[in-house]
């Protein structure tokens, strides 16, 4: 046993080991069983001899080093710097090779030199191998450390080489970098030498090259080209990049050479190259746009000038169009609307061609055709600062009166609606709602809607019901007040119920009334959704209409009680027929119209002065002047159903000794023939409030707006119970933001408001914040 022990020393082993240790280096064939015998007489040395581990591994380190001076020999034998990387680039690849092979017979070695170190050995992986890190250490402090510089120095020539479009074997470049890789005996960081060499080398040779190359070619051919070659060179260096430096998940090389070709091909020509900018957006030059797009998205704040050059293109384009066509547009609401969506949709194929809808652009676009859609140098609204303030006001957009208008041609019986099918009529409403969206006064917007589909509904001249409600529907998912939608739709239950109603009333009073019982129509309707202010306008009816009142509110009453009826006489219509000697005509009228027409009524011939009209209507003043010029001057009309004089041109001229008479020769004149029969409608746009309500209706729009900023501002204060001034103007405006845009003197104003009343107070230490008092 003690001689079997004593041969299984190193010292016997060794020799048989070496030769095939030695082929191994030089990479000549190993066959099958010295390969075995390798394995087996290193497992023998280092079991059975306690020093075998040692003298195994000094033994082994030799033989690598003066493997590794033989090779050193061979490289330096080439004088000139690329024969040099050729000739060590072919040695280190077999020496690499081999690193991986020549550890695997060693395991137990690794093994008993591990027990020594730590008691619980971890199995060795190749990366952490000692043979393998003795192989590569030895290659480190010899042949590498002696001519890296060299190698790296002649590596960046190449690269150089390359950028110029000469052709060279790249593996040349990737095993010098694979050297600094490789080489490195830090375990904590094993990129270190790499990054400190060969990657620091890389980038100070491309800052170099493109700082002497970038300008000239600037200067040569022009930004717009200058953009296409930045770009081709940024992907060309990226592609470059990922394959002559390390790539691994530790190494962030690529990106670091990335931002250095940014910086020195777009961050340093920034300024020239944006300068193109608004004058591409202009000619819509989309494809370069595009590429400028690209460049300055790499670039930090890049994007910045060019938002606020398509935010300026997009308002001056707008507006200029605007008042180019502002002769038509103020006149034709379809128009209006049209040009407003014909620009949208112009901006937002920019945005798509030249921005690939990037949602910084579609913002910068949002918020300048806001400021379009909310000029006020075309169309003006004149809305009173303060309540009773008489002459100061603060202009806004005509906007949303336009549209609602533009609604109700799309909603009513016009030539438009007839000529438009249910699908067309559909997408030029959702169309409607997309500009609404952009709205800031839509307060306006829906008064003025309310007021349309009110004489839509009280005149039947609804287009299709189902697209009414539809509307209402839509209306409520563009974000419209609840409370103003829920009202919409309680206008159509109304009318649901007022024909019900109109069925039985008629029905009760056919027998004892006859026909005038079916002539009538009577619309009640509630207050809370249809109130249009407190007004009611005194008007003489004529007697067959006036003894049917009192019938009407009997009926009511048994119906429902408790309930009180008010009657709008100036939101009633009616057809009365005109009979003379040219033939007969139905005319439908206002009830004011009625009223004037009923006071020649028992004596047809007769002159009526201005004054006894007024006594025989009671109409006021200004009402009866409108009704009278309506039935003297009607625009469709060639022949005018009274006439006057003296002449006069406008109904405030009318004075009280003006006189007024039947036109006797009255008639409907069709393509140049007087018709004998026919229908004509002078009701026109009906009345649904009189002349003086037209101030008090602005006046009511800032009153309510007044309304609504309280309101939100306690109910910001009941839940935040102590805010800052900043903090409450922000919430404010978020609330509010549906209905309109509270400018900050409204806010200011409203909280002192708040404030003297004793809805809330400010803080003692801070006079912006803002404490709820319950």
């Amino acid at each position: 046993m003690l001689q079997d022990k004593a041969q299984l020393s190193f010292e016997d082993k060794w020799p048989g080991m070496r030769p095939i240790i030695l082929k191994l280096l030089q990479q000549e064939p190993v066959t099958q069983k010295e390969w075995q015998d390798l394995f087996y007489s290193v497992h023998l040395t280092c079991l059975w001899d306690d020093k075998g581990p040692p003298k195994v591994r000094d033994a082994l380190k030799d033989d690598i080093m003066n493997f590794i001076k033989q090779a050193q020999q061979r490289v330096l034998a080439h004088e000139e710097d690329q024969a040099l990387l050729k000739a060590y680039i072919a040695e280190w690849r077999k020496f690499f090779t081999q690193c991986n092979y020549l550890p695997t017979p060693f395991r137990q070695l690794e093994t008993s030199l591990g027990a020594k170190v730590m008691p619980v050995a971890k199995k060795p992986t190749t990366e952490e191998s000692i043979v393998r890190k003795l192989m590569l250490d030895s290659w480190n402090q010899s042949i590498f450390c002696d001519i890296k510089q060299r190698l790296q120095d002649s590596a960046m020539k190449l690269v150089h080489a390359e950028r110029n479009g000469e052709a060279f074997d790249s593996q040349l470049v990737i095993g010098v970098r694979e050297s600094y890789v490789n080489l490195c005996s830090n375990p904590d960081d094993k990129l270190q030498i790499y990054r400190e060499n060969f990657e620091l080398a890389y980038l100070h040779a491309t800052l170099v090259f493109y700082k002497m190359k970038a300008p000239q070619y600037l200067e040569a051919n022009g930004v717009q080209n200058y953009m296409k070659y930045a770009d081709a060179k940024l992907r060309e260096e990226e592609q470059r990049a990922q394959k002559y430096l390390e790539s691994s998940s530790s190494s962030s090389s690529v990106e670091v050479i990335n931002a250095c070709c940014v910086n020195a091909l777009v961050s340093a020509f920034k300024a020239t190259i944006l300068a193109e900018c608004a004058g591409m957006i202009k000619n819509n030059e989309t494809e370069k746009l595009q590429l400028m797009f690209k460049l300055m998205d790499r670039v930090q704040d890049g994007i910045l000038p060019m938002l606020k050059d398509l935010e300026d293109h997009i308002v001056s384009a707008g507006l200029a169009d605007m008042l180019a066509s502002a002769d038509i547009i103020t006149q034709d609401s379809e128009k209006y609307v049209e040009r407003l969506l014909k620009l949208f949709n112009q901006f937002s194929t920019l945005v798509k061609e030249a921005f690939n809808d990037d949602p910084r652009f579609l913002t910068a676009r949002d918020k300048a055709y806001k400021h379009v859609v909310n000029d006020t140098s075309v169309f003006r609204l004149e809305l009173p600062v303060k309540q009773n303030s008489g002459v100061k006001s603060q202009p806004e957009s005509k906007c949303p009166e336009l549209l609602a208008n533009y609604c109700d041609m799309l909603l009513r019986k016009t030539p438009l609606s007839k000529k438009l099918t249910s699908d067309e009529i559909e997408s030029k409403l959702k169309d409607v709602l997309l500009v609404l969206k952009y709205i800031q006064n839509k307060d306006v917007f829906m008064r003025y809607h309310k007021a349309h589909l009110t004489r839509r509904l009280i005149l039947d001249t609804s287009a299709d019901s189902e697209k009414e409600e539809n509307m209402v529907e839509w209306l409520r998912e563009v974000g419209m007040p609840a409370d103003y939608v829920n009202k919409l739709g309680r206008m159509f239950q109304d009318i649901k119920v007022s024909e019900d109603l109109n069925q039985q009333f008629k029905e009760q009073y056919r027998s004892c009334k006859g026909n005038i019982a079916d002539s009538i129509s009577i619309k009640i309707l509630n207050a809370g959704a249809w109130a249009r202010g407190s007004e009611r306008v005194t008007v003489s009816l004529p007697l067959e209409l006036e003894d049917y009142i009192p019938e009407v509110e009997d009926f009511y009453k048994k119906k429902h009680s408790g309930r009180k009826l008010q009657w709008y006489h100036h939101m009633s219509n009616g057809t009365i027929t005109f009979s003379n000697a040219v033939g007969r005509f139905d005319v439908d009228v206002t009830t004011f119209q009625m009223a004037v027409l009923f006071a020649w009524n028992q004596r047809q011939f007769d002159k009526i002065s201005y004054e006894n009209l007024r006594l025989a209507t009671e109409l006021p003043d200004m009402e009866l002047r409108r009704t009278l010029w309506s039935l003297v001057a009607f625009p469709k009309l060639k022949k005018q159903v009274l006439l006057y004089s003296p002449e006069v041109q406008s109904p405030k001229d009318f004075d009280e000794n003006t006189l007024f008479w039947v036109n006797q020769d009255f008639a409907l004149v069709k393509n140049g023939k007087i018709q004998k029969r026919g229908k004509i409608n002078l009701i026109g746009r009906l009345q649904l409030s009189t002349e003086r309500s037209k101030e008090e209706e602005n006046e009511s729009i800032v009153q309510l707006r007044i309304l609504r900023v309280q309101e939100a501002i306690i109910k910001i204060l009941k839940m935040r119970k102590k805010i800052n001034n900043a903090q409450l103007q922000a919430e404010l405006v978020d609330i509010l933001k549906n209905m309109f845009l509270p400018s900050k003197k409204m806010i200011k104003e409203q909280i002192e408001w708040l404030i003297e009343h004793k809805y809330m107070k400010r803080d003692e230490d801070d006079i912006n914040t803002f404490i709820y008092i319950a």
